[in-house]
């Protein structure tokens, strides 16, 4: 992966407030490029931003997901996103590009949360190369890890089939992101 000019200037404004990793510039939100788009909230009754994941979202637990809520301004209700589009990625893993832990897409517009119970939504390849969610398992001893659950409004429904990989999944959403968010869990094995 080759940084860019722009990708370099805002590594080097982040590294002064705190540890970045080449990681961070390869998560989907960077690659969508939506980072001046509007923003809306999303949170999770079993963490909040920045802090630990609950157990069982690890493979310390039963390697469920967290449950996801999000809540739309005025403004971008207004503009009734058509669908939702989620990516879940770790920028800590010790490989040249995060590690995809999870991948759903389909999630109607009017939907205003996630959970394990998917009804209709689809979900796409892992980076264990299985469909669904892969928990949380950083390697012991490599300290704590970042898992960015990022979720797209998007101006269109995917006609995906379930079961594609990360690269397709973005080249879909590239140029259709209206607003995003992001909650971002921690966790650390010993």
């Amino acid at each position: 992966m080759s940084i860019s000019d722009e990708n370099q200037a805002q590594l080097t404004r982040v590294a002064t407030t705190r540890s970045v990793t080449l990681g961070d510039l390869a998560l989907a939100a960077r690659r969508l490029e939506v980072h001046q788009l509007p923003r809306f909230a999303l949170g999770s009754q079993d963490f909040h931003d920045g802090e630990l994941l609950p157990t069982r979202a690890t493979i310390d637990g039963d390697g469920s997901p967290p449950p996801l809520a999000w809540e739309l301004s005025k403004e971008l209700a207004a503009r009734a996103p058509a669908s939702f589009a989620l990516v879940c990625e770790d920028p800590d893993a010790p490989k040249a590009t995060p590690f995809v832990h999870w991948l759903v897409y389909g999630i109607g517009g009017q939907t205003r949360a996630l959970d394990a119970n998917l009804g209709d939504f689809r979900e796409g390849l892992n980076d264990r190369g299985e469909v669904g969610f892969a928990p949380a398992a950083p390697p012991p001893g490599h300290g704590r890890h970042r898992y960015h659950f990022q979720l797209f409004a998007l101006d269109k429904e995917l006609s995906l089939p379930g079961g594609v990989d990360y690269a397709r999944l973005l080249q879909e959403l590239k140029g259709h992101v209206i607003a995003w968010s992001e909650i971002v869990g921690v966790y650390e094995r010993l």
